[in-house]
């Protein structure tokens, strides 16, 4: 049977892809010591985006986003860089089935890290759809520790076996691991219990029709606004974005949450199309002053402001898309 891959999108969809043969990316450390601490930019949908260096070559921009399975490169960067071609691959998205082809990669790494991906194939995507030159999958990050630091737009990425540095105003989450996943359980969304995944990204936090039904039927929901959703495929489909009056992870509690009801591929991907679940965006995540993503050590940890958690971006009230993963 074929593996499947849960890749991100553009704006807003998620996606998978089951490749006929499956890639061979391999996580070479050469010194775990080695902290890598990169400026991170704004894209077009305030994800953040680290420089990469691919076969010594670069740097080049790529998005983080850790709910997607495989990193993914650029059309027009594997052709620039003359990359050989790797087998086809099948991508779900939201709007369906379709086909992708897929560059072969001896060597990626962050600038100056000491740690890289080796010998691997990686999806291609059109660059205005990806809106960077690639993005990087936890395939690059599970043995990782990914640290993004709101106030100063920087982010490091650091081998998970070095002890985080003590923080106040610190709240930690254990999460549990599905498919390289990490999934926060200790949550709710108005008082209904939820899982959670963190989607750097997704500029737009995702909701399951699974919760939007459960919370339909508390009377929970604010006004609903349809906005368009388009996969890093090209492809879109329609989501209602609304409000969630109080959510909850952990000891965080966050008030008038933003949300997007789709059925996103990744909640059945996962085994959560029939339990209210969600992905945690960037229009939310922005609002701490750090997060924390441990995959090795299956945390995430969530450093508030100094006496209240900031209020997210107004929501998109007139908005025909967004950006999300």
């Amino acid at each position: 049977m074929a593996k499947a891959y849960f890749l991100p999108a553009l704006f807003g969809a998620a996606l998978f892809i089951v490749p006929a043969v499956a890639g061979s990316a391999i996580d070479t450390p050469i010194d775990q010591t080695v902290s890598e601490e990169v400026q991170g930019i704004r894209d077009l949908s305030a994800r953040m985006t680290v420089p990469v260096m691919i076969d010594n070559g670069g740097p080049y921009h790529f998005v983080v986003d850790t709910a997607a399975e495989r990193t993914v490169l650029s059309r027009e960067l594997a052709t620039r860089l003359s990359l050989g071609a790797g087998a086809q691959v099948t991508v779900l998205s939201i709007a369906g089935l379709s086909r992708a082809d897929t560059a072969m990669v001896s060597k990626l790494g962050l600038t100056q890290s000491r740690s890289r991906m080796a010998d691997f194939d990686a999806p291609l995507m059109e660059e205005a759809n990806l809106g960077a030159s690639g993005l990087l999958g936890i395939d690059s990050l599970r043995t990782k520790r990914v640290v993004m630091d709101f106030r100063k737009m920087r982010m490091s990425i650091a081998d998970a076996s070095m002890p985080p540095k003590a923080e106040t105003d610190e709240i930690v989450v254990v999460a549990k691991r599905r498919l390289g996943q990490l999934i926060l359980v200790d949550a709710q969304a108005d008082g209904q219990k939820i899982s959670v995944i963190i989607d750097t990204g997704s500029a737009v936090t995702i909701g399951n029709p699974a919760l939007r039904a459960r919370l339909q039927q508390r009377k929970k929901l604010g006004t609903v606004t349809p906005i368009m959703i388009t996969s890093v495929t090209g492809e879109r489909t329609i989501a209602d974005y609304t409000s969630i009056d109080r959510a909850r992870i952990g000891g965080v509690t966050i008030r008038t949450m933003p949300v997007a009801f789709t059925d996103a591929q990744i909640f059945h991907r996962l085994g959560l199309s029939d339990r209210p679940a969600m992905l945690l965006g960037m229009d939310v995540l922005r609002g701490f002053d750090k997060v924390s993503i441990d995959f090795a050590n299956k945390n995430v940890r969530f450093i508030v402001p100094g006496d209240a958690w900031q209020a997210p971006p107004p929501m998109l009230a007139s908005a025909a898309s967004a950006r999300a993963s």
